[in-house]
């Protein structure tokens, strides 16, 4: 049975959005990300699916509602289902 919920670091580092648990640790402790527009200062922060997850992305922002609760980090094949990206 999957998990209801996921630290915000483990989340990005299983859907490959961060290159690390520390690098996506290390963007949470710098109040980088949002959750449902709440400023995250943990990477033990919290997400659930149907949240709404907004992180800098290079010169640009992303912001993606997670769908699924991934349970790995497996191929990017794998993770893409996990979530949507918003315009």
């Amino acid at each position: 049975m999957p998990a209801d919920t996921i630290r915000i670091d483990k989340l990005l580092f299983f859907i490959r959005l961060a290159k690390s648990r520390t690098t996506a640790a290390t963007w949470a402790n710098a109040g980088h990300i949002r959750i449902n527009r709440c400023r995250v200062e943990r990477g033990s922060s919290l997400a659930k699916a149907n949240d709404v997850i907004t992180l800098p992305r290079g010169d640009g922002v992303i912001t993606f509602r997670l769908l699924l609760i991934p349970a790995r980090r497996g191929p990017p094949g794998e993770a893409l289902p996990c979530y949507e990206i918003l315009p």
